[in-house]
């Protein structure tokens, strides 16, 4: 009998034995995966710079992206900066020797533009820009890249967790619709109807970055002239008033000339009469800056009218405005039909 107790005891200490050395094991497995999944969490988060409260900084890259009042610019070690735009930055070419640079507004700023940043850090790890430099001739290719900015980008995540909802619901509604009838038909029907909602959703998504007309007008101009005359302005007026009651909108500004004169001659004169436009809807209206797309002269390209007559040229001596409207905010949002809407009887 005390042979028997003496194994009984001894197998009991073997698992007992083998139950720590188990548990052990299995807490040091889910050390060691915790530990990778924090060095995989710190390791994405070191593409984004953090610069300090206070903390004067200089940095020479390219800009990602471009939003009202901020930019994304990535260094030549891929390290992105979010600087932030005041009205104190200043924004010029780089001077040569014994002269300044031009003075630029912030929309100048565009995707693809190399530059130089100096600031100092906020309380929010953003780069306060003091100063930002640029080539002339890096401007000129930044802007052929892209000649209009993308304002309402904040929408994009608005419209997108309409979206994540309304593809949540499409369980939802068919738990419903096959406890209410019973049927597997019904409840198909509900999901199908989810499904068009969520398509009609992404379409919009897909629509933010088109935008369309809403209002176009030609300002027209003297011979060699940038000025504005009395119709003029009341057309700006005008244009102005109907832009206070769009949505999510930008305007548009095209300068041109007629076919007399340099080539070089009528780039300027065009840009100038661009310029002049911005400058009228800015002072005179408040227009947001961040609201006007980069005005640009185009010289005597894309005449509308015979530059061989009279009548011809002075319609070519012109400014176009355009309001234009995001497709995707203009659009109404997607509904959900059910079946059982459809087939509510009268007076319910």
């Amino acid at each position: 009998m005390s042979v028997t107790r003496f194994r009984i005891l001894s197998i009991l200490t073997l698992a007992f034995v083998f139950a720590l050395s188990a548990q052990a094991a299995l807490a040091q497995n889910d050390s060691s995966t915790s530990t990778s999944q924090q060095t995989t969490d710190v390791s994405s988060q070191t593409r984004t710079r953090t610069v300090s409260n206070g903390q004067k900084m200089k940095i020479v890259g390219t800009v990602q992206r471009r939003d009202a009042d901020t930019f994304v610019v990535r260094d030549n070690n891929g390290m992105d900066t979010v600087v932030l735009l005041t009205d104190r930055t200043s924004v010029k070419t780089k001077g040569g020797f014994l002269r300044s640079g031009k003075n630029y507004g912030s929309t100048q700023i565009l995707r693809g533009l190399n530059l130089e940043v100096e600031g100092s850090g906020d309380a929010t790890g953003q780069l306060v820009a003091d100063k930002i430099r640029f080539n002339e001739s890096d401007l000129r290719v930044a802007q052929t890249v892209e000649s209009r900015v993308n304002p309402v980008e904040s929408r994009v995540g608005q419209v997108e967790q309409n979206a994540q909802r309304m593809s949540g619901q499409i369980d939802e509604l068919a738990a419903v619709s096959n406890a209410a009838k019973g049927g597997a038909k019904a409840a198909q029907d509900t999901a199908d109807a989810a499904v068009a909602g969520v398509n009609a959703t992404n379409d919009r998504i897909s629509s933010l970055d088109d935008y369309v007309p809403q209002e176009t007008t030609a300002i027209l101009f003297r011979v060699n002239s940038a000025a504005l005359n009395p119709d003029s302005k009341a057309k700006l007026d005008d244009i102005a008033r109907k832009a206070e009651t769009a949505k999510g909108y930008v305007i548009e500004i095209s300068g041109y000339t007629d076919s007399t004169g340099g080539v070089d001659k009528n780039r300027r004169l065009s840009q100038q009469r661009a310029d002049a436009v911005v400058r009228y809807l800015v002072e005179n209206h408040n227009i947001p800056l961040r609201r006007i797309i980069t005005p640009f002269g185009y010289g005597e390209a894309k005449a509308v009218a015979d530059n061989s007559s009279r009548q011809g040229r002075a319609e070519n001596r012109r400014v176009e405005v355009k309001i234009l409207v995001n497709r995707g905010l203009t659009q109404p949002a997607p509904t959900i039909n059910t079946p059982s809407s459809s087939q509510s009887t009268p007076g319910q």
